[in-house]
């Protein structure tokens, strides 16, 4: 085998007609061992996942006892094991740290030809990218500032309050994702759920629903089109699927499901969202409820929307979108007198992240492919949306279209459970990371992998049963 072919084929194992799932799994390791040792070691990412709030909340106590020891005369220097161990908490890190240990074998094993062609070919680094490029666009104050103005327009039809702010951010900004793609949607949605709602220092049950209903309703809010979702992007070409066909078996179903999701939160939480009015009333007296900035020029506001548009429609073609941002920094960096600079250590971080999570799962197709090819429409949708919390909804899909035979019938369920679940974690759906790095700081400093689930469960219930039930 070629060292850019591996992994192989899926028919490189030969002949599995009549193995149980469990015969074909047994066979395709006994074929090749290192197999089992690729999924092992994303186990363990996943599992560290879960871990890091509490690695993070212990590396800010050795923090904290330092200080106090150095304080007290007993201590000096810098408490470098606090460091490392505040690196390991950061769940962006986390996926890059155990594809270190994961390409160390691979190259012992394999050989480092096979390893580099391995990432050189076989590893597709272009969604990574393009989340970097196209969330540091769209958090500039100028996309930032036309995205609140659009949405305080439908705000406003509520008189600007806390819930009026709070039902169009999460129904119209998910949408959105359609044309703006799910990660700029993603973006622009956490920054004004910041600005508009989490800077009211609500409950934390209330920070734990707005976050699940957020994750929810960008992973199946880019559904309505056929370029923006990478779920959607992994299948669309292969199968035939254009904006229409889209729109009508899922557009439709994710619009309801988000409003139905919507409002029975927004009952739910009917008191928490009167008490942030309240807070919101009592700043807007003292003065705090807006820090006042001078406003961007319009043609600069006018470039930065162009910019954004531009890395939409060359999102496939990384040589573009990757020279355009070359661009687009130094226009921010010759207009900086009137505008503020661009952060480019949260999406950063989220590419790393993203990097490391298409490395392992470039290599979990021996054990995907053949479990999602023997379940029927039903069990298609509900496996697809269980796998999608412990793998990218777009390498679920990916794998999909290569199975084989599938029904039509089965090609909508695999897609319908993939969007469906990917709001459950952080790494079901490609633009969760930059959500959650964007709000970390209002859960200090680390979401709690158990709160994103329970508070994203009932949205991923109510948008399942709109793709399962609705003809």
């Amino acid at each position: 085998m070629p060292p850019s072919a591996y992994p192989p084929p899926l028919d490189f194992y030969g002949n599995e007609a009549g193995l149980s799932l469990w015969g074909v799994l047994r066979h395709r390791v006994e074929v090749d061992p290192f197999n089992l040792v690729a999924t092992l070691l994303f186990v363990l990412a996943i599992l560290h996942t879960f871990l890091t709030p509490r690695i993070l909340a212990y590396s800010r106590r050795l923090v904290a006892d330092h200080e106090s020891r150095r304080e007290a005369g007993r201590a000096a220097g810098h408490p470098f094991h606090a460091e490392i161990l505040h690196l390991f908490g950061e769940i962006e890190a986390v996926f890059g740290i155990w594809a270190v240990p994961l390409l160390l074998l691979f190259s012992a094993t394999k050989g480092w030809g096979t390893a580099e062609g391995f990432l050189n070919h076989r590893v597709d680094f272009t969604g990574p990218a393009f989340v970097v490029v196209i969330m540091t666009i769209a958090s500039t104050r100028p996309v930032l500032d036309i995205a609140e103005r659009a949405l305080g327009a439908l705000a406003s039809l509520g008189q600007g309050s806390p819930r009026a702010w709070w039902l169009s951010i999460l129904t119209v900004g998910p949408l959105a994702g359609s044309l703006i793609t799910e990660p700029g949607a993603m973006s622009i949605c956490a920054l004004l759920l910041a600005r508009q709602i989490f800077d009211l220092e609500p409950r934390r049950a209330f920070r734990y629903a707005t976050l699940g209903l957020l994750f929810v309703n960008v992973s199946v809010g880019g559904t309505l089109t056929h370029f923006a979702a990478p779920p959607v992007v992994m299948v669309a070409s292969r199968w035939g699927w254009g904006a229409a066909f889209l729109f009508r078996n899922f557009g439709v179903k994710a619009i309801l499901g988000i409003v139905l999701s919507n409002l029975l939160f927004a009952l739910a939480f009917r008191g928490e969202l009167s008490r942030l009015a309240v807070r919101a009333a009592e700043r807007a007296e003292l003065g705090r409820t807006k820090v006042i900035r001078d406003s961007v020029p319009g043609w600069i506001a006018a470039v930065h929307v162009l910019f954004l548009a531009f890395t939409v429609l060359s999102a496939h073609t990384p040589a573009l979108f990757i020279g355009g941002f070359l661009f687009f920094l130094a226009f921010t960096e010759a207009t900086s007198p009137v505008q503020t600079s661009v952060n480019l250590r949260p999406p950063l971080l989220v590419g790393f992240f993203l990097g490391g999570l298409v490395i392992h799962g470039s290599l979990q197709a021996w054990w995907l492919a053949p479990v999602l090819g023997r379940l029927d429409s039903a069990s298609l949708m509900i496996g697809a949306a269980i796998l999608t919390s412990f793998n990218d909804n777009a390498a679920i899909t990916y794998l999909a279209s290569l199975v084989p035979g599938l029904a039509d019938p089965a090609k909508i369920a695999v897609l319908a459970g993939a969007v469906t679940g990917g709001g459950l974690t952080v790494i079901a759906n490609a633009p969760n990371p930059a959500g959650q790095s964007i709000l970390a700081r209002y859960f200090q400093g680390a979401v709690s992998p158990v709160g994103l689930f329970l508070a994203a469960l009932v949205p991923t219930l109510i948008v399942g049963l709109c793709f399962f039930l609705l003809p």
